[in-house]
């Protein structure tokens, strides 16, 4: 029987051990007015769209452009693109129900769809009856709904890293591979569909995981910023995000993209490096978007707008007609944008 109470004692240490290291994982949420304090931006505001207050972002005058992020992501995202777009564009961030400052849907609306509609309900309150849209990974997937839902309302389409691409016709053991990577392939999507662990990431939120996600998520580590880990850190600790998070990955899929309505002038832009959405997907958008264009920037992972943000929004002005000026002492060309 003496074996029996070493056993005893070496899985009760065991035990004893996890609860210890889940105890200093753990991590209240952040309340909403502290959250909003840090990280709402000047030119933040919250406007009720269908019962649910999203923090928008206006920057700039012109024509407007709508610039949706993606999963686990913000506004903040499209920082960088914003400052410099704004001499031409008014340009439109959002922070999508259960993200960002925005905060948890009590209705759960959390499809492709349901962001889809919130984007063209957003436009409709502040009458704006057309618009260009860029969208990166998630957020391109919901770019294109709006666009296939709304074409005549939609200047222009520039989607970044994007999921929502149609699926393969013929099936194989890559293609399956790479279906499942077009929503989000990485290994914290699966993390938090498993049952077991997303109850415990709900409360125990270790920010290591995020450090690795950043990781994964950029094509030059270097890049990476000690103060964009932290804001994606704390902006998914803000009150009642995990848990829309976890309501969103196990909720609905539902979307309804129209290829054949994609009729608008399409920029598809991708890195290389994006190990969450393999590059074939940008080439899938291609041939389903009829005279769309690929850019594809070399050395770069999921998110260009952060990691070469000069770079990567120089190409989206010339798309959109705004001749970036090489001698400063020469005023930018701006040309009207044709449909």
């Amino acid at each position: 029987m003496i074996w029996m109470r070493r056993v005893f004692k070496i899985l009760l240490g065991i035990l004893l051990s996890l609860v210890f290291f889940l105890l200093l994982l753990f991590r209240n949420d952040i309340s909403e007015e502290k959250i909003i304090n840090k990280y709402s931006y000047p030119e933040s505001h919250f406007i009720e769209v269908d019962g649910v207050n999203l923090h928008v972002r206006f920057m700039g005058k012109g024509d407007p452009v709508f610039l949706i992020h993606g999963s686990f992501s913000s506004l903040h995202t499209w920082d960088d693109w914003q400052r410099e777009m704004s001499p031409y564009f008014m340009t439109i961030s959002v922070d999508l129900p259960g993200h960002g400052l925005t905060g948890p849907d009590e209705l759960q609306r959390y499809s492709i769809e349901d962001y889809g509609q919130f984007i063209l309900r957003l436009a409709e309150k502040l009458s704006i009856n057309r618009f260009h849209l860029a969208g990166n990974s998630m957020g391109g997937a919901v770019a294109l709904q709006v666009a296939s839902t709304r074409p005549d309302q939609v200047l222009s389409l520039n989607l970044i890293d994007s999921s929502g691409a149609p699926k393969p016709v013929k099936r194989s053991l890559e293609s399956s591979s790479e279906s499942n990577a077009r929503g989000g392939g990485a290994w914290v999507f699966q993390l938090l569909e498993n049952p077991l662990f997303s109850k415990v990431l709900l409360k125990c939120t270790p920010k290591f995981l995020f450090s690795m996600n950043m990781r994964e998520v950029y094509g030059d580590q270097e890049k990476i910023k000690s103060g964009t880990v932290d804001r994606y850190f704390e902006l998914m600790l803000r009150d009642g995000n995990r848990q829309a998070t976890l309501d969103r990955l196990s909720g609905p899929k539902q979307s309804s993209i129209d290829f054949n309505r994609l009729t608008m002038p399409t920029l598809i832009m991708w890195g290389d490096r994006d190990s969450w959405i393999p590059i074939s997907q940008a080439y899938s958008l291609e041939k389903a978007i009829p005279g769309s264009k690929v850019i594809v920037f070399e050395g770069v992972g999921h998110v260009p707008m952060e990691e070469i943000p000069t770079e990567s929004v120089a190409k989206y002005l010339a798309f959109l007609g705004v001749e970036i000026r090489k001698d400063y002492l020469d005023g930018p060309k701006l040309m009207t944008y044709a449909n």
